[in-house]
């Protein structure tokens, strides 16, 4: 595959920006989010966390804080990417009138083999619902929607403190953070998806959003349908917490059988609601297993780059610190819970009357403005959806 000098410089702008803004270092120095960060008493936590009062907090390895009045937090960024789900008919259509979004999806077409605007702008969705579609779709399009950024707003990419993403956002936002190169980001997420759509043609299995309250008994739900599964023989039965969304809801991955158990018996366990989602696989569970060693694979032929901003880790919420951490921690996402509620804790943990960065979802949808509103309202107050 072919790619000429002048794409390749161009292929992702944004990261070029900010390995040339010099204001970069000082903005990371001030950032109330990652390295820097160890609250030690009560009036340094923020004060919505769900942390039990009397909690040791300086045993959550952030390192150390530092004098954060050098820029205010309200003239900086958190920058975000979703995750499989969040994909549509007709999504990235508003970003074709931006050439480099554009560009975007040109570099893809060759990386890929074929037409992926295409199929994000007319479908079919059931053909676009495909993990091997659905993936490669929901990455180009959230990066295509940062050129609408820098449009509108060039200053929320100059001022972007740190990033995160959700499951295959997390790559996403490692394109975006310069530690991937774009068209190489893109051929990995290719192999994921690929990868994960045979798991999950081996084993019937799905996910589902379950809401639940107080008096709820989600985790008896899911190991009562799991045991309910191995007695009746179904092959590499499964039934787990995938995602940690915020209080009180819960994505469930496993076995179908073990979905349609907790479906039925949902009164027995006081589970408030069930909603499946649009995903073919039981994604952050051991069924995704065989996907991991040909991904590590295909990662480790990348060179990776150091972040150039502080991109957190859906796993545990915390940075990554270099490239080597990342080549030994991104395979293991696939299996892994991803524990969003605990990442944007981490992410906008600050005091009582400190204010809160501006956040950028740039994406499909608003899936994670919607989860911040549950987690952080104030956080929330003031974040935007780029697609919109």
């Amino acid at each position: 595959m072919m790619f000429t000098n002048r794409v390749i410089l161009r292929n992702f702008s944004v990261t070029n920006k900010l390995r040339c803004n010099n204001k970069l270092k000082d903005l990371l120095e001030s950032a109330a989010t990652g390295l820097d960060q160890q609250p030690v008493s009560k009036e340094n936590t923020w004060y919505t966390s769900p942390y039990p009062e009397g909690a040791v907090f300086d045993k959550r390895d952030q390192g150390k804080k530092v004098d954060r009045l050098k820029v205010d937090p309200r003239d900086t960024s958190i920058i975000m990417f979703p995750g499989q789900g969040s994909q549509y008919v007709g999504m990235a259509e508003k970003l074709m009138k931006i050439p480099e979004s554009r560009d975007m999806f040109q570099i893809a077409k060759e990386v890929l083999g074929y037409d992926l605007l295409e199929i994000c702008l007319k479908g079919p969705k059931h053909k676009l619902d495909q993990t091997v579609y659905a993936q490669p779709a929901i990455a180009v399009t959230s990066l295509a929607s940062l050129e609408r950024l820098k449009e509108s707003r060039p200053n929320a990419i100059e001022t972007c403190v740190a990033t995160s993403g959700f499951s295959l956002g997390e790559i996403t936002a490692l394109i975006f953070a310069g530690s991937i190169p774009f068209d190489e980001g893109i051929k990995l997420i290719q192999i994921r998806a690929e990868e994960m759509q045979k798991a999950s043609e081996r084993y019937p299995s799905g996910m589902a959003t379950i809401f639940y309250g107080p008096d709820s008994s989600l985790g008896e739900a899911c190991t009562k349908a799991k045991e309910w599964c191995i007695e009746r023989g179904i092959e590499n039965a499964e039934c787990q917490i995938a995602n940690y969304l915020f209080p009180h809801c819960k994505v469930v991955a496993g076995s179908l059988e073990a979905l349609n158990f907790l479906d039925k018996n949902k009164q027995q366990f006081k589970l408030r609601k069930i909603k499946r989602l649009p995903v073919n696989g039981a994604f952050h569970t051991k069924l995704m297993a065989s996907a991991v060693e040909p991904f590590r694979k295909a990662l480790s032929k990348i060179r990776l780059n150091d972040p150039f901003i502080y991109v957190h880790s859906c796993i545990d919420g915390k940075i990554y610190k270099n490239a080597e951490q990342i080549y030994k921690q991104l395979p293991k996402q696939i299996i892994k819970p991803v524990r969003w509620e605990q990442l944007l804790h981490i992410m906008y943990e600050r005091s009582k009357n400190e204010h809160f960065p501006k956040t950028f979802e740039c994406a499909p949808g608003n899936s994670l403005t919607s989860i911040l509103k549950e987690v952080n309202a104030k956080a929330w107050s003031s974040a935007i959806n780029v697609e919109k």
